[in-house]
């Protein structure tokens, strides 16, 4: 029997950790982790006490030094993981190095060019593909590849893999072993009412919790784990925490108990819309508008589905979305659940801290399945390093692409070489 090795992983822009607690779950050793959100940092040292996490600029970031400290040489690390938040419009050309708005991804190319990690896995809002035109992402595939890595990258739909929650990201994974390899393969479409006999509605998040008490405490409680979905979601202490209800005013309560599952601001009488709403209610924002051209969702209400995915939890959520059969706003514990954090992932800081920390996490499951995908593949030191190649790449799974992705198409075929370099099928890595 080959027992495997425990594969180490560095996380950069850790958030509470997230994609760290996915990849923990799937056997990784996570021996560092940094982000520069204080109560971020103080969430993830409270669930990851033996990982050494710092609240540090990344530019302050001596990465030699890092692995020095870690006891480890260049190219030891298997994985480096988390992206750094595309920060919108940049300069495009020989200047786009120079642009200050782009120093998170600079800084990121450097953590690898140092390190130099068997694979990477990078996640990003869909705003990535067609930032600055498509040039933001073109420059970002071009350094990876510049620096020996053979990628692929693909917009993921969360709710293929599990996650009751629809969610969009761009996730970009590299090695430079020379490996040719694919995304995990989805267990279930990303569109239609299959939900409803799935384990992917938020009827199954949500399931076994108790009722959400007025006030912010602790609440013990003796969950049925019968449900598969619950199953991964089992409290060590059986103590849940952070599920209280938000204060709203008559009027937010009025609105709300107007509201039937699936109808959002727009279903209510004009009287009770919110100004804000109005002003943007005509707005549809095309798949694939860049991010610096969205202008923010519409400030309203939404009535969620008990048997579908949750739409996208965001910093908004407990202030927007309505329990689908209580009239009430989620919770910060039932945003965690749709998220897939664990009820006994404890976080730290004001609820604004928390569901920032929750809106902007990779979800653990989604992270699981990669991590477990990539582990399947190999850390093989014994194969040759490629030259740096990009595989391939999926923009959407919409039906035809918006003018501002075929722009982007355009811009990464070209990156494209016409005939891939012979690589390691990774059924053969071991």
């Amino acid at each position: 029997m080959i027992v495997k090795k425990q594969p180490k992983a560095i996380s950069l822009f850790a958030g509470a950790g997230g994609c760290s607690l996915g990849f923990k779950q799937a056997g990784y050793n996570i021996v560092y982790a940094t982000d520069f959100d204080k109560s971020a940092i103080e969430t993830y040292k409270k669930n990851f006490p033996d990982t050494l996490a710092e609240c540090k600029d990344i530019k302050d970031i001596d990465f030699s030094q890092l692995l020095v400290d870690l006891e480890l040489k260049q190219g030891e690390i298997d994985i480096l993981i988390g992206g750094p938040p595309c920060q919108g419009f940049s300069t495009a050309g020989p200047r786009f190095w120079d642009d200050p708005r782009n120093h998170l991804l600079k800084q990121y190319i450097r953590a690898l060019e140092i390190i130099q990690p068997k694979w990477f896995l990078m996640e990003n809002v869909e705003g990535l593909l067609t930032s600055n035109d498509g040039e933001y992402i073109r420059e970002t595939v071009k350094a990876f590849v510049k620096l020996g890595y053979s990628i692929r990258l693909e917009k993921v739909y969360s709710q293929e893999y599990a996650v009751p929650q629809r969610r969009k990201r761009v996730i970009i994974i590299g090695n430079r072993l020379g490996i040719d390899f694919s995304f995990p393969h989805p267990t279930t479409h990303s569109h239609g009412k299959i939900f409803r006999k799935s384990s992917i509605t938020i009827e199954h998040a949500l399931f076994g919790l108790p009722k959400p008490t007025i006030e912010n405490k602790e609440l013990k409680y003796d969950v049925d784990f019968s449900n598969s979905w619950a199953k991964t979601l089992k409290s060590k202490s059986e103590i849940v925490t952070d599920h209280f209800i938000q204060n709203i005013d008559e009027t937010q309560l009025e609105r709300i108990s107007m509201l039937k599952q699936g109808q959002t601001m727009k279903d209510l009488p004009e009287y009770l819309q919110h100004p804000s709403f109005k002003k943007r209610a005509a707005r549809r924002v095309m798949d694939g508008t860049p991010s610096e051209k969205r202008g923010g969702a519409p400030s309203g209400l939404k009535r969620l589905k008990f048997d579908e995915p949750s739409l996208t939890i965001t910093g908004a959520a407990i202030r927007e979305f309505i329990h689908p059969i209580e009239d009430r706003c989620l919770t910060i514990r039932e945003c965690a659940r749709i998220q897939t954090f664990p009820d006994d992932f404890i976080f730290i800081g004001s609820n604004g801290d928390k569901i920032q920390q929750i809106g902007n996490a990779i979800p653990p499951l989604l992270a699981k399945t990669f991590a477990e995908h990539i582990y399947n593949i190999g850390f093989n030191d014994n194969l040759f390093e490629s030259k740096g190649v990009l595989l391939d790449f999926v923009l959407t799974k919409s039906e035809g692409l918006s003018p501002a992705l075929q722009k982007t198409e355009r811009l990464l075929s070209d990156l494209k070489p016409k005939q891939v370099p012979q690589l390691t099928l990774f059924e053969n890595a071991y």
